[in-house]
């Protein structure tokens, strides 16, 4: 009961003579605010009957999760008003247009005496209690002598219309209803409310507000009675028809999506049908930014829903279909970071998309299975209990993107979540045949891959203890059957034939045969079973040419096919050991049906869309070989496949030297040969033309992938600015996402190649929106002959094959057909050897005296001009008619990489004795280019004419561990200073100014550059190949990512700046390559150590050469291939021969 406290005095409202007093009431907050018809409200408002004729109306205010209200209103009335007032809380169930009063809260009589009694400070006034609570008001009242008329506008009538009359009337029989649960209460609210509806018809602004309180009425009444499904279908159509009229930004579309999830939630607890929970679940996803938290909205309505929602639909049985997923998805989302359920919801996500993955191989459902497995495995700690699962599921995914991507990583990663996972299951654990089993399979992928003898022997042992752990019964023992099999199979096919490894095969096949024994006509994973007892039969039947043992293994690979949908992943695989059966029997038999029958199912194999790069690669490449071999036709249709899964494959990697990593990740040589063998292969098939697109398809793929994203648009911004705009954007985003390095922190790297996935398919998208123009139809593809021609506009260039299948030349002329050169004294054996030897013969030459005869280089030179270049020089002259000192392009591949072909010399006497015969130099203008398209690219920035400024690097004292120091540096670039023209602006950044950031700022700023320093090729990673400077390495990477397009020449004096890697000598990764990529035209670049002593001696004759004869004072970068020419013959009789030849020009 409240207690009232009685004055001796009261509070006296005297008139003054200036202004009006006035009573200022502030409605400061409320509490324990309780609906007695436990409906959630849309907000809480206090109403105060001031007299007969007149309200006041506070705002409305969302109630928070405790209960509570804050609202900070103010009411001002004159202080002459009636002394009575009655005050009440109401809930309003509507936020936008108020329909009626909503319900009461709590009533009160009292007076504006009694409310002034607690003088100037805030008090509390009670109210009757409300479903066990007191509900209570914290005000604050004073008398002002003022009269603020704003706060006026929240007065309004008494005179309520009918419609508002009988919806109040519905809301107090409905509470009454709630409280004692008599029917007629509830019939009586029900028929309140229909009356309401009828007079808010379709198209009335209140009619969303009818619509739902007549259906929340008789949603309670359902639920209370459990009337039949009819009446609840009726009642979800009226919130349906309600949340219509009430979209995303209406001020009531909360309320309404919760009374709909409300709704959805009864109607799938009577009826199991999953249709209703996941409308549910997906609707919980859409209030769950309407309803922040801490709203009581939020606390009792959608938290208490989702609670239902989320356990129901995890007990759904996962099928991985994209409606599945999307539930996963919707309930992921309702778990919040901290809910108790999100480890369950992680799992279930995680498995339904691994499951997509599993029926149709998109790489980016794998992705996210791996993301979601991590942030399940942060979720448990040391002492989880689901700790083991969680980590099994991860090196799980891992090791399937291992086998997609070929990611070596992802293997090892999974092994050290298998070794932890079998280290928390010791021997007599109930689980710990899984993990078992799980880490043989492991660990024999990683022996395929390695050829660690000791990790076969483990995943041998491991199968066999898991298998006496799968007893006859267990479902699992197919599984480890499977496993031991394979393993078994493996280690007979790696080893040498003997009794033991015939045993090996032997046992695998009789477990092959237990295990599919054991599947059923109908099981999922039967297929997996025929293809693996077809591969093994296949095996013996290489040994024991038994006919029925190959004949099995056809017809088990043809079943496995059949029970698998047409994008299936794993179709590749029976697709691979269809072709290995007939491949195996074509060899025995030689029926040519046989070796027809092998290629088409190499070439569904290599073509299947839903399998990973990497294994179609590896099909695709055995394709080629194979072809080679029986000299079948299809051979130029594999290497031509071979080459687009490699750019398809190089292109998903999210990092320069990721890219590197995934071209040079396939163990055997024939992966790294593909392009000269493309090419070797359509020069004996006649067809010059494709052999130069081939050659030009797979050689420098690295600096091709990164040039399509540095594309010239002028052409395309004329015809369509928006998509040129679009793809310059999408470009620029790509190029920022693709990084120099790859992360150490894994999950960081799956989010990244994530996104650059992402952004890669958008530009995809782009591009093909490009190519469907006319004029645009071969936008960023393969270039053709005609189109590469366009190298040879100054001067013909010679590309040199050098292919284990044959030895040649293809001089691409400036019009007409490519000729063709053979070397058939040459093989490629011969090349490494002669590479070998030239290595051999510089190193020799440093420890000689400068003028002492270079014999044995001179030997090997003899070798280049008479078996290579003069050839060559003889077509150039005989039937291209070219005339002497014009210029060429050598374009090397392979071991010819690694020749000085530039310094071919006879170093003999004419017959006449009459002098020396003429050697390559003398003929030729001699230039070097990594591609046909890196010279056409450096020809098209030759059209931007800019301000000419040159800036002379030099560091002869680097950082610790960067190199000796150098003396001579200086002193070069003091000559340099000398030589260029007076006009030009000149920038010398020695010494300290030479550090790492100086350097990169002097090449993004200046046309022309001359470098002189350290230089140190990294043959294990060539892109830390660098430049020594004072602070730290300029690197190759460095250099990449750092565009000058208005860039013009650049001279390396340094060390081994033109010359590639051992292990991928056709991607010319190195400095000299870099400069150009970056936007340099032309480089004089080394092949190896340079004398810093004697650098200087060419460097001046040179620039002497380069300079002479200006017109206008303009610097010329196309006259460096004549002025190295020039500096080699001039400087003859000072510096011996192994340092005139080692300059050599690169570009235009």
């Amino acid at each position: 009961m409240r207690r009232i406290v009685r004055h001796l005095f009261r509070r006296t409202i005297t008139p003054t003579s200036h202004t009006s007093q006035c009573i200022k009431l502030e409605i400061i907050s409320g509490k324990n605010l309780k609906v007695p018809s436990e409906r959630i409200p849309a907000g809480i408002y206090v109403l105060i009957n001031v007299d007969s004729t007149r309200r006041w109306k506070s705002a409305v205010q969302v109630l928070s999760s405790n209960e509570s209200v804050t609202w900070g209103d103010t009411m001002i009335v004159s202080s002459q008003v009636t002394p009575a007032l009655s005050m009440e809380i109401r809930a309003s169930y509507e936020l936008d247009r108020m329909l009626g009063n909503g319900e009461v809260i709590g009533k009160l009589r009292t007076s504006w005496h009694e409310l002034l009694d607690h003088g100037d400070e805030p008090f509390e006034l009670s109210f009757p209690p409300v479903r066990g609570v007191r509900p209570s008001l914290t005000l604050k009242a004073v008398v002002v002598h003022a009269f603020d008329n704003q706060h006026s506008t929240r007065f309004d009538s008494l005179v309520d219309c009918k419609i508002a009359l009988d919806t109040d009337a519905g809301h107090v029989r409905f509470a009454q209803y709630m409280k004692r649960k008599r029917v007629s209460h509830l019939n009586s609210a029900v028929k309140h409310f229909q009356s309401v509806l009828d007079q808010c018809p379709v198209g009335h602004p209140d009619h969303a507000a009818a619509l739902t309180n007549l259906a929340w009425a008789r949603l309670l009444g359902c639920i209370q009675k459990k009337k039949d499904l009819q009446d609840i279908d009726n009642i979800t159509s009226l919130f349906r028809e309600a949340l219509a009229l009430r979209p995303q930004g209406h001020p009531d579309c909360a309320l309404s999506v919760y009374c709909l999830i409300r709704t959805l939630n009864w109607r799938y607890s009577r009826e199991r049908t999953a249709v209703y929970i996941h409308e549910s679940a997906q609707l919980c996803c859409k209030l769950l930014p309407l309803c922040p938290e801490g709203t009581y909205l939020r606390s009792i309505g959608l938290d208490s829903a989702a609670d239902y929602v989320i356990p129901q639909c995890n007990n759904l049985p996962p099928d991985a279909s994209n409606e599945d997923i999307r539930l996963r998805r919707n309930v992921l989302e309702l778990c919040l970071p901290g809910h108790r359920l999100r480890l369950r919801a992680l799992d279930e996500l995680a498995r339904a998309v691994g499951a997509r993955f599993d029926q149709h191989g998109n790489i980016d459902d794998l992705d996210e299975s791996i993301q979601l497995g991590r942030e399940a495995v942060s979720l448990c700690p040391e002492e989880h209990s689901d700790r083991n699962v969680c980590l099994n599921n991860l090196a799980f995914s891992l090791e399937f993107r291992f086998g997609h991507q070929g990611k070596f990583h992802d293997l090892e990663e999974a092994i050290t979540l298998y070794e932890e996972a079998l280290r928390r299951r010791p021997v007599g654990h109930e689980s710990r045949h899984f993990s078992l089993d799980n880490l043989g399979a492991a660990l024999l992928a990683r022996f395929i891959e390695r050829g660690d003898i000791d990790d076969i022997a483990r995943a041998i042992s491991l199968h066999r203890e898991a298998l006496t752990l799968r007893l006859s019964g267990n479902p699992r023992r197919v599984t480890t059957l499977n496993n031991l099999a394979l393993a078994l199979k493996v280690r007979f096919e790696k080893s040498h034939v003997s009794e033991e490894s015939v045993e090996d095969l032997n046992e695998a096949i009789d477990l092959y045969r237990e295990s599919l024994r054991l599947l059923g006509h109908d099981h999922p994973e039967r297929h997996v079973a025929l293809r693996n007892l077809s591969s093994a039969l296949c095996s013996r039947f290489t040994r024991t040419r038994k006919n029925e043992d190959v004949k099995e293994a056809i017809d088990l690979c043809e079943g496995s096919l059949l029970a698998l949908p047409s994008l299936h992943p794993d179709r590749y695989f029976s697709y691979m050991k269809l072709q290995e059966a007939y491949l195996s029997r074509y060899r025995v038999h030689n029926n040519p049906v046989d070796l027809s029958l092998a290629v088409e199912n190499f070439r569904l194999a290599s073509r299947h869309p839903t399998h990973g790069f990497p294994h179609r690669i590896v099909e695709a490449i055995d394709w080629a070989r194979q072809a080679e071999v029986y000299q079948h036709e299809s051979a130029l249709e594999a290497y031509q496949m071979c080459l687009e899964l490699f750019d398809n494959h190089v292109m998903t990697r999210s990092s320069i030297i990721s890219r590197r990593e995934a071209a040079t990740a396939f163990p055997f040589r024939d992966a790294q040969s593909l392009p000269v063998d493309a090419a070797s292969c359509a020069v004996r098939s006649n067809d010059l033309q494709r052999a130069v697109e081939l050659v030009e398809q797979g050689r420098g793929q690295q600096w091709s992938l990164a040039s399509r994203l540095r594309s010239p648009l002028e052409d395309l911004e004329s015809t369509n600015p928006n998509l040129a705009h679009k793809f310059s954007e999408l470009s620029q985003r790509l190029s920022d996402a693709q990084g120099s390095a790859v992360s150490t922190d894994q999950a960081a790297a799956d989010r990244a190649a994530i996104e650059y996935r992402k952004l890669t398919n958008q530009w995809d998208a782009v591009v093909a929106q490009i190519r469907n123009i006319q004029a645009f139809s071969r936008f960023l593809l393969p270039p053709s002959y005609a189109e590469l021609q366009v190298a040879a506009c100054h001067g013909p260039v010679i590309i040199l094959i050098a292919s284990k299948y044959s030895c040649s030349a293809i001089i691409v002329p400036t019009s007409g057909e490519p000729r063709h050169v053979s070397f058939p004294r040459i093989t490629l054996a011969d090349l490494e050897q002669l590479k070998d030897d030239f290595a051999t013969a510089i190193r020799h030459t440093a420890r000689m005296h400068p003028r002492k005869p270079r014999e044995k280089l001179q030997r090997r030179l003899r070798v280049v001009w008479d078996e290579i270049m003069l050839p060559i020089v003889n077509v150039l002259q005989d039937d291209l008619n070219l005339q002497r000192q014009s210029r060429i392009w050598l374009c090397p591949t392979a071991a010819f990489t690694s020749i000085p072909l530039h310094a071919a010399n006879p170093f003999r006497s004419k017959a006449d004795r009459s002098g020396p015969e003429a050697c390559l130099e003398d003929l030729f203008i001699c230039s070097y280019t990594p591609t046909l398209s890196a010279l056409i690219r450096s020809r098209q920035k030759m059209e931007t004419c800019v301000t000419q400024t040159f800036a002379a690097i030099g560091q002869g004292e680097p950082g610790a561990g960067q190199g000796e120091v150098l003396p001579a540096v200086n002193i070069e670039l003091e000559l340099v200073h000398e030589l260029i023209p007076p006009n030009v602006k000149f920038t010398n950044i020695s010494k300290d100014e030479a550090t790492q950031a100086g350097a990169l700022d002097a090449l993004r700023h200046n046309t022309w550059v001359h470098l002189a320093c350290h230089g140190k090729q990294d043959l294990e990673q060539p892109y830390n190949s660098s430049f020594a400077m004072r602070d730290a390495p300029l690197t190759l990477l460095d250099i990449m990512e750092n565009n000058s397009p208005q860039a013009e020449f650049a001279f390396l004096s340094a060390c081994h700046t033109a010359v590639g890697d051992e292990e991928t000598p056709d991607e010319a990764v190195h400095l000299a390559a870099g400069l150009q990529f970056s936007g340099f035209k032309s480089v004089v670049g080394t092949l190896w150590g340079v004398n810093d002593a004697l650098a200087k001696h060419f460097v001046e004759a040179f620039y002497k050469k380069m300079f002479e004869d200006m017109e206008d004072g303009v610097m010329d970068c196309t006259k460096a291939a004549h002025a190295v020419n020039y500096a080699r013959d001039s400087v003859k009789t000072r510096v011996p021969l192994e340092q005139r030849i080692v300059f050599v020009h690169i570009g235009v």
